[in-house]
């Protein structure tokens, strides 16, 4: 039986990495891809082959949107090449970064950097991908729980999370016709190093979170990995059009 196979963007830590390898540990095959971290890459890659399952990784720089027909055509040759098909079947836009400023001192240079890489990154690189999803398929975008509640310093990085959440809707109804299901996960504060690590490594940030989550800790990679896998597993084929938040229970 052929295995099913996800595209994930900035899969070589974070969110990314627990997304991808909890795919392969249900047997997915993975496409991921790295701006910087050609090394950690690799090591994502093994660890989902020593899994069970065929790997491979790319170079991309989702804030770089001229780069994309380019990426997509490598994505075509690989598949043809690695899996002797001609489409994937799940696309995960992952990749982003953090940026922390008050609405006052946020400056153009900030808010286009998070423009490029989260909105215009995502609309335009799901664009040039989209003739090499499967009918059938899944995409999930990723968001945050920011867009729900307000945290000083993060107007500009959740204001394009809040783009990509409306996005999420239109294109659940414009791919509709081809059996194409969008959703968002939106994970709340995880120990991971976006942002500078700032949840995982400031004992003061950390126990705020705990304190105002109602499970009673910050989250951990894994429990967001799980998500991303559950959520791409063929029981949650008829969710679509919905904003998944796992947080859990951040500011209820």
């Amino acid at each position: 039986m052929t295995r099913p196979i996800a595209l994930i963007t900035g899969a070589s830590r974070g969110l990314g990495k627990h997304g991808a390898l909890a795919l392969a540990a249900k047997g997915v095959d993975l496409i991921i891809t790295y701006r910087s971290q050609a090394g950690e890459a690799a090591e994502v890659v093994a660890k989902a082959r020593a899994l069970g399952v065929q790997a491979q990784a790319l170079a991309l720089d989702v804030g770089d949107s001229a780069s994309f027909a380019a990426f997509a055509d490598e994505v075509s040759l690989l598949l043809s090449r690695e899996w002797q098909r001609s489409r994937f079947d799940f696309l995960v836009n992952n990749a982003g970064i953090g940026i922390h400023a008050s609405f006052e001192q946020t400056t153009g240079q900030q808010f286009d950097t998070l423009l490029n890489i989260h909105l215009k990154g995502t609309f335009f690189l799901t664009q040039k991908l989209l003739p090499l999803i499967a009918d059938g398929g899944r995409i999930l975008n990723l968001s945050t729980g920011l867009t729900r509640f307000a945290l000083p310093g993060y107007a500009a990085y959740a204001a394009m999370k809040g783009g990509i959440e409306v996005l999420s809707h239109y294109l659940a109804k414009e791919l509709g016709p081809r059996r194409i299901a969008v959703n968002v996960l939106a994970p709340g504060a995880i120990e991971t190093d976006f942002g500078g690590g700032a949840v995982r490594d400031n004992p003061a940030l950390n126990d705020f979170v705990a304190s105002q989550t109602a499970l009673g800790r910050a989250g951990q990679p894994d429990d967001i990995g799980g998500v991303i896998a559950a959520l791409l597993s063929p029981d949650s084929s008829w969710i679509n059009a919905q904003r998944i938040e796992a947080s859990g229970g951040m500011f209820i």
